[in-house]
């Protein structure tokens, strides 16, 4: 009988999706916290193969490693992933720290109309509807997914890098939190 570790590898590999740590513990017949070791076990394991385990929340998921990606692409036929936009990536980088969080704050730190990239990144799937804010109109949250952890090749939201303090508001004048700078909220804060 294969030992623990091996069978949680052999059930994410068949799964088509994200797997919650509650259906890896039913099927395994093992406690979540059991679990949650054979994971950390196999993520540490396969961090110098071409499967990698990331992880949102209670959820994990077997997704291939970033740098086999062009050989997969020329295996496959396919083109690389298309690039995202200075504004995708600002909006991205804002949901990534932040989330989640309404458009209406994405549109606060940004300074600029957001709508057309909230729709392109949840085109995508780098982002998702994850909620609604519990106040007048039930705005959506947003928060990022599993596509978004593939795609900059991250395991988990904490391997996200810390971002620097700044010190000074004109630290950030032009360097992508719109042409205005001055006034906006750092980084940091982002």
């Amino acid at each position: 009988m294969p030992d623990t570790d091996s069978l949680l590898e052999a059930l994410l590999f068949v799964a088509d999706g994200p797997v919650s740590f509650e259906d890896l513990a039913r099927a395994l017949r093992s406690d979540r916290e059991s679990v949650l070791q054979a994971i950390e076990r196999l993520m540490a394991a396969c961090a110098t193969r071409g499967l990698r385990i990331i992880r949102q929340g209670a959820e994990v998921r077997m997704v291939t490693a970033p740098e086999a990606g062009p050989a997969i692409e020329r295996f496959l036929g396919t083109g690389p992933p298309g690039k995202l936009s200075a504004a995708a990536l600002e909006t991205l980088a804002i949901v990534a720290y932040r989330q989640p969080l309404t458009r209406a704050k994405i549109e606060a730190v940004r300074g600029v109309n957001s709508d057309a990239i909230l729709r392109s990144l949840t085109a995508k799937s780098l982002i998702a509807p994850v909620g609604r804010l519990e106040r007048a109109g039930r705005p959506v949250l947003y928060g990022t997914t599993f596509e978004f952890l593939q795609y900059f090749g991250i395991p988990s939201l904490a391997a996200l890098p810390t971002l620097p303090e700044l010190e000074d508001y004109s630290q950030v004048k032009g360097e992508g939190l719109g042409a205005q700078g001055v006034g906006r909220a750092p980084y940091s804060e982002i």
